[in-house]
């Protein structure tokens, strides 16, 4: 151990609610904010494409966004959360405006798109389809001056190792630097906003390092953990092979344009009344269930928007370009792929989560504002508005007592017990069975008895990695905590689909 820094506030990740976070509180008391990749690079965010939801639209309403993002969340929404999502985001858009984010603009304003499961256009893009680029470019250059005058001291390439526990509160973090020293970090509050852990399944849009740590260290310290079962996958990753696969955005669905078979069949009219803009967990099984009968499944974008896609989405269409599709002239194979956890840990509507000094915000939180299937562009919408008011809550110093969770089905996850280690094999092979076995068992289709065979593999493959392997382990305990709660759950819900449901067959959404 290297020696032990002490600051007011420890705030773990740098994406878009980590730095909202540490920009709140750079204005009441000294931050570290700790970063295992940089302020601009790594993490969900800055690849983030489709935008930013917000009702500010003549002809939208909190109330109509309320609307779609219950619907879309199949009735497991909290209505408190999501009632404090689109009231404060219209707010929180425009101040991100404020703060420097280049918006893309029409002679209205702020131009809005349409993505699925939307009611009004209410998506907020930045260069067509780099908004979490641009708004982590906005934050970090908001942050600089906080920086400067030493408000906030950044760590980068540094690993959360584990949360430390004092008297039942947390107490800070134990962090590994680049060159192997550990070090400990101090503070009266500390929060996550690591992320999520798409890296856990074998197709995901997810980059290398979004093995869930925050959640992992959370879990290992006593934190409620909620809605593990829920995971998102995103309908139309470009399926060419890589890892991770690029995504298609959603807003091409929403320009035009359409999916369909290997005999050119357009099918998704038949599978929802919202047809390529239906909820993304109906989306994704349609093109899962084409895929696992031996089709190929295309995004056909040569129409719409056509000639318009260089355009309209830039980076998409440089992104396809390099791998050696043009949309205006190719169909784009596609498959659904590990995006987005729902669940995570849980917290009340500031963040607060069941063990006293933590706090958690972002996609590595679950506020339950995304209930079992999150409408598309609410995600950087709830990681700015939720790390706010965490970091409010916080500078307010409110000594509230975290309300309990209820029980049953989706209650907190616990970590089952982890087997001593046997024999040790390389730590790549073993993260490569276990995403393999994720994606397998714990994917778009469960059933109880491939849950069960998941969490027996996935725990004695824990028993297989070293304790340096850090993230690996957090990785493989992230997915056997979905698979526990997904086995706890045996109906179908949302993005959490049960095979042996005997309402699963005949169950279709309109």
């Amino acid at each position: 151990m290297s020696g032990v820094e002490r600051y007011d506030a420890i705030v773990i990740g740098s994406g878009a609610a980590g730095q909202r976070a540490a920009l709140t509180l750079a204005d009441h008391c000294r931050v570290l904010l700790l970063t295992k990749t940089s302020l601009t690079t790594g993490g969900s965010t800055p690849i983030a494409q489709g935008g930013i939801a917000a009702a500010l639209g003549a002809d939208d309403s909190p109330e109509l966004h309320s609307r779609d993002t219950m619907e879309a969340g199949a009735g497991h929404c909290d209505p408190t959360a999501v009632g404090v999502l689109v009231r404060e985001g219209p707010s929180q858009v425009l101040e991100l405006a404020r703060l420097g984010a280049r918006f893309d603009r029409d002679r209205h304003g702020l131009a809005l798109g349409r993505e699925g499961a939307h009611g009004r256009p209410r998506i907020v893009h930045a260069h067509g389809d780099a908004t979490g680029a641009e708004i982590l470019r906005a934050l970090a250059a908001a942050l600089e001056p906080a920086i400067s005058a030493g408000r906030v001291a950044v760590r980068e390439r540094e690993l959360a190792r584990e949360l430390t526990i004092r008297n039942g509160r947390c107490a800070g973090v134990i962090a590994v630097r680049s060159d192997g020293r550990e070090v400990c970090y101090e503070a009266g509050a500390v929060v996550v906003a690591t992320g999520g852990a798409g890296r856990a399944y074998l197709r995901t849009t997810n980059p290398p390092e979004s093995t869930g740590d925050g959640i992992a260290m959370a879990a290992r310290a006593g934190a409620a953990i909620l809605d593990m079962e829920f995971v998102q996958f995103h309908p139309t990753a470009l399926d060419d092979g890589s890892d991770p696969l690029a995504l298609l955005s959603e807003a091409i669905r929403g320009e035009g344009a359409v999916l369909v078979d290997s005999d050119g069949r357009r099918f998704m009219p038949t599978e929802h009344a919202l047809a390529e803009l239906a909820p993304r967990d109906v989306v994704s099984r349609a093109i899962w269930r084409r895929l696992r009968a031996g089709q190929r499944v295309y995004l056909d974008a040569r129409t719409s928007p056509g000639a318009a896609f260089p355009e309209r989405f830039p980076s998409v269409f440089a992104m396809c370009r390099q791998r050696g599709f043009d949309p205006r002239r190719d169909l784009l194979p596609v498959t659904p792929a590990a995006h987005y956890y729902m669940g995570g840990i849980a917290v009340d509507l500031d963040g607060r989560t069941s063990l006293p000094g933590l706090y958690a915000c972002g996609e590595a939180a679950c506020t339950r504002v995304h209930g079992a299937n999150r409408l598309a562009s609410n995600s950087l919408l709830e990681s700015v508005v939720f790390a706010d008011r965490t970091a409010r809550a916080i500078a307010a110093g409110e000594p509230r007592e975290w309300p309990a969770v209820a029980g049953g089905p989706g209650a907190p996850s616990r970590p089952v017990a982890t087997p001593s280690a046997k024999r040790a094999r390389p730590v790549d092979s073993v993260v490569a069975e276990a995403r393999a076995l994720m994606w397998e068992y714990v994917g778009l289709e469960r059933s109880g008895d491939g849950l069960q065979f998941a969490l027996e593999q996935l725990a004695l493959l824990e028993a297989e990695l070293p304790e340096s392997a850090i993230e690996a382990r957090n990785l493989v305990l992230v997915g056997r905590l979905v698979a526990e709660a997904a086995l706890a759950r045996p109906r179908s819900l949302g993005a959490h689909y049960r095979l042996d449901d005997p309402g699963s067959g005949s169950r279709r959404q309109a």
